[in-house]
C-alpha cells in the first residue's frame, strides 16, 4: 500500500466479504465516493477480510461486481486486511518491546461480570503468551472527537479508559488496531463512513496519536434502520441488484438529503453519479445518527 500525495485528499471504502453489499453499504461508499471526489480525491478500496469465520465464500469478488455495476470504480488496486498481517505484527512488536502491551486470559464472562468493560485485571500480572489476548494500556485515553457531521462526540470514560484488545485470543488482529495502520499507510485524509462506528473513533485517535501519525477528518453518515436495527448482513439486509442500479442509487442520494429529480430515477449510474457529483452538497446530509425506513420500502430499493 502506497501512501497518497500529502495533502490530497484520499477516501476510502472499507466494506467486509461478510456478504453481498445492501443498501447501508451503497449509502455508505456513495458518500465517501463522492465526499472524494468533490475533492477531487482518491476513492480507494479496502476488502476488511479479516476475520475468516465470518467470511461468505466468493463475497469479496461478489463486492468488486456490485461496485462496477454501480459505476462506484476505485482508484488503484483494491486492498485486502488479509495480506498486511505482517505490517500489524510489527507494530505490535514495537509496542510489546516498549512495554505498551501485555497478555490477557481473562473470558468474556468475567468482563461482563465486572460491568462490561475489561477492568485492567492482567495488566500487572505477567500472564504467559499462549492463548492470550493482546491488550493496549490506555495511558492516554481520547474521550472525544469533532465529527464534521454529527458535531462534538463524547463517550463514556469507561469506553475511552479500557485497556482494548488489538490482537484477539484467536490470533485473529483487531478491527481499531489495523483499520488505523491501513489508514495511515494509505495515507487516509477523511474517513467517511455510517454512525454505528461513531464510539470506536476515539479509540482509533489514540491509535494515531500513539503511532504519531497525522489524524483524519472524521464524517460519520446517518445510519439506514428498520424496526430499530441497523440494516446489515447479519439482518439479513437485502442485497443490492445490479439490475436496479439506478433506482438504488437514486434512492441512496436521497438518504444522503440529495435532491436528484424524479426524472433520473432509474437513469444510468453514470448519468446519476454526474448529477450527484455536480450538485454534492455536503451540509444537506441529515445530522440524526439513525434513519428509519419502512421495511417494505426497502424490498423495493
Amino acid at each position: 500500500m502506497t501512501a497518497s500525495t500529502p495533502n490530497r485528499y484520499t477516501g476510502r471504502f472499507a466494506p467486509s466479504p461478510s456478504g453481498p453489499l445492501h443498501f447501508g453499504s451503497l449509502v455508505a461508499a456513495l458518500g465517501s465516493y463522492l465526499q472524494a471526489k468533490a475533492h477531487q480525491g482518491r476513492w480507494l478500496l479496502r476488502i476488511e477480510d479479516l476475520d475468516p469465520p465470518r467470511e461468505v465464500p466468493g463475497a469479496a469478488d461478489a463486492i468488486l461486481r456490485t461496485l462496477d455495476d454501480f459505476g462506484l470504480h476505485w482508484d488503484g488496486p483494491p486492498v485486502y486486511q488479509s495480506r498486511r498481517y505482517q505490517y500489524y505484527q510489527a507494530v505490535l512488536d514495537d509496542w510489546a518491546s516498549r512495554g505498551l502491551t501485555y497478555c490477557c486470559h481473562c473470558s468474556r464472562k468475567s468482563i461482563s461480570e465486572a460491568g462490561g468493560f475489561y477492568p485492567g485485571h492482567c495488566r500487572t500480572r505477567h500472564r504467559p503468551p499462549k492463548g492470550a489476548a493482546i491488550r493496549l494500556k490506555m495511558d492516554n485515553p481520547v474521550y472525544g472527537f469533532d465529527d464534521r457531521l454529527q458535531g462534538h462526540i463524547q463517550v463514556p470514560g469507561p469506553l475511552a479508559e479500557e485497556d482494548f484488545t488489538v490482537r484477539r485470543r484467536d490470533g485473529l488482529y483487531a478491527y481499531n488496531l489495523a483499520v488505523v495502520i491501513d489508514d495511515r499507510d494509505a495515507g487516509v485524509t477523511e474517513v467517511v463512513r455510517g454512525a454505528d462506528l461513531l464510539e470506536p473513533t476515539v479509540r482509533q485517535i489514540a491509535l494515531y496519536r500513539l503511532l504519531q501519525a497525522p489524524e483524519p477528518g472524521w464524517l460519520h453518515l446517518p445510519l439506514a434502520v428498520t424496526a430499530g436495527h441497523k440494516l446489515s448482513k447479519q439482518n439479513h439486509a437485502p442485497g443490492l441488484d445490479s439490475k436496479r442500479a439506478g433506482a438504488q442509487l437514486w434512492q441512496a442520494l436521497h438518504f444522503l438529503g440529495q435532491q436528484p429529480p424524479p426524472g433520473l430515477k432509474g437513469a444510468e449510474p453514470g448519468l446519476l453519479l454526474d448529477w450527484g457529483l455536480a450538485h454534492w452538497n455536503q451540509a444537506a446530509i441529515p445530522v440524526q445518527a439513525k434513519i428509519e425506513l419502512n421495511r417494505a420500502d426497502i424490498s423495493h430499493f
